[in-house]
């Protein structure tokens, strides 16, 4: 989800960094020359570029994003490389892969939300990867401000992903170090009397992402993004084992029949 388009992070936060290269390393396994990947909530484009050379020659990357306004694909198309585009119209034609990172949490109607893209954007045989932050218990005032409807148990994605006709190929947590942080934001909040609940009528037109508050240094960035880094391959290494660990966020990766 984009915010404002004057929001421009001087450098990019060490979470979207790891992130990044977290999903990235996920999915390119899967990539070959010609597909076609979509992905929905993309922001300015940062993880799609990132695939292109897994597609050339012949592939593209879509990024679909309702929020998008004009000053936004004005300058993201501008800076893009050849085969990624940007769009705020529903694309017409199905992909052989979807990306929901980080989109669903902030759909009012998150079941419908997803029967619609596998139906109608999702190619059969295609693979749809989805993120989202995990917990509802650990719902805060930061979820409020990002523009978050709810948080999710861990069990609860995979059902989602399961009653919209998708199979499950992987799934795990992400982030892991990060989650005793969440729940000290939480204990705090509720020590100081406020609890937060999700509710439509608090959740801004503009989700504030917070990434362009990020000004550490060069040495300082590497090494969250390091620290950052170890969490993820930890997260590595329990999908392929299958072993569940709490997290801040829950992932699964997913095949349409």
């Amino acid at each position: 989800m984009v915010g404002h388009p004057s929001d421009r992070p001087r450098a990019r936060h060490p979470w979207e960094q790891s992130r990044a290269r977290f999903f990235r390393r996920q999915l390119a396994p899967y990539l070959h020359p010609g597909l076609r990947v979509l992905d929905i909530g993309a922001g300015d484009g940062y993880l799609a570029a990132s695939f292109l050379p897994h597609l050339r020659p012949g592939g593209e990357v879509v990024c679909f994003d309702t929020g998008y306004s004009d000053e936004h694909l004005a300058r993201f198309s501008g800076a893009a490389p050849a085969g990624l585009s940007f769009t705020r119209d529903r694309p017409a034609s199905r992909f052989d892969a979807v990306l929901l990172l980080d989109v669903l949490e902030h759909v009012p109607d998150d079941r419908a939300f997803l029967a619609s893209i596998v139906g109608d954007l999702l190619a059969p045989g295609g693979l749809l990867l989805a993120n989202v932050p995990a917990y509802p218990s650990l719902f805060t005032r930061h979820d409020v401000d990002l523009g978050h409807h709810r948080r999710y148990r861990p069990g609860e994605l995979r059902m989602l992903l399961r009653d919209a006709g998708l199979e499950i190929m992987t799934t795990a947590g992400l982030f892991h170090s990060l989650l005793p942080v969440r729940v000290a934001q939480k204990s705090s909040e509720l020590l100081r009397g406020v609890w937060t609940r999700p509710a439509l009528d608090m959740v801004p037109k503009h989700a504030d992402t917070a990434l362009s508050a990020w000004r550490s240094g060069r040495w300082l960035t590497r090494a969250v993004v390091g620290m950052l880094d170890v969490d993820n391959w930890l997260s590595a290494v329990c999908a392929r084992r299958r072993i569940t660990l709490p997290a801040l966020s829950a992932w699964v990766l997913a095949k349409k029949p």
